[in-house]
């Protein structure tokens, strides 16, 4: 039985939503902790209390981002398996990922407050590289076995990612276009397996 949440822990995830409400809503640099609490309806003491700063509560907001990146994305490769199959259990778990509406927000959230700050925009790559990882590892595993053909992990990987957001991310960012459905996931997932295989499987 999961215990409840103490009343602390609620204002402070209570904090977190209002500032990507703001953050979302009217930018990062015109947000004001002032607006944040009012939204959380906790009073600005509390909000300092948790977050010294609008930055730190900025980087917190990137840290739940991440969070959700890598708790659904990682994948061990398996010598047993075809490329395939793996690929496509991976591929499938980014796109539901970019499906889910709180990280679509937390990634809109990210994205404009790194616009007019070359150090947040720094700060964003690095840690999406870390986090997008473990799809380079998979690579590197798999060309080590023999199964796939002498390539550059970090540009496959790239290449991977970028033909899944083309469709499922930056649509949805840029244009508020709705996430895919999941027969329109199938399709984009089938599509991109075919074309990373013929290219790279050995």
């Amino acid at each position: 039985m999961t215990a409840p949440k103490r009343l602390t822990d609620l204002k402070r995830e209570a904090i977190i939503q209002a500032a990507i409400t703001e953050f979302h809503a009217s930018g990062f640099d015109i947000t004001s902790m002032d607006k944040i609490a009012a939204t959380a309806g906790v009073s600005k003491r509390t909000v300092y209390n948790h977050f010294p700063s609008k930055e730190e509560l900025f980087t917190e907001i990137m840290h739940k981002l991440w969070a959700s990146i890598r708790a659904r994305t990682d994948i061990l490769y398996h010598p047993g398996l075809t490329l395939r199959e793996q690929l496509r259990e991976l591929l499938m778990a980014k796109l539901q990922l970019l499906a889910d509406d709180n990280f679509l927000n937390l990634a809109r959230v990210a994205i404009a407050a790194t616009l007019h700050s070359p150090e947040r925009a720094q700060y964003m790559v690095a840690r999406m590289g870390e986090r997008e990882e473990s799809l380079m590892v998979w690579i590197r595993s798999a060309r080590a076995d023999g199964r796939l053909k002498p390539l550059d992990p970090d540009f496959a990987a790239q290449q991977l990612h970028g033909m899944l957001k083309a469709f499922a991310f930056w649509p949805q960012i840029t244009m508020n276009q709705p996430p895919l459905k999941e027969d329109e996931q199938q399709r984009v997932v089938e599509s991109t397996l075919d074309m990373f295989l013929a290219c790279y499987q050995a």
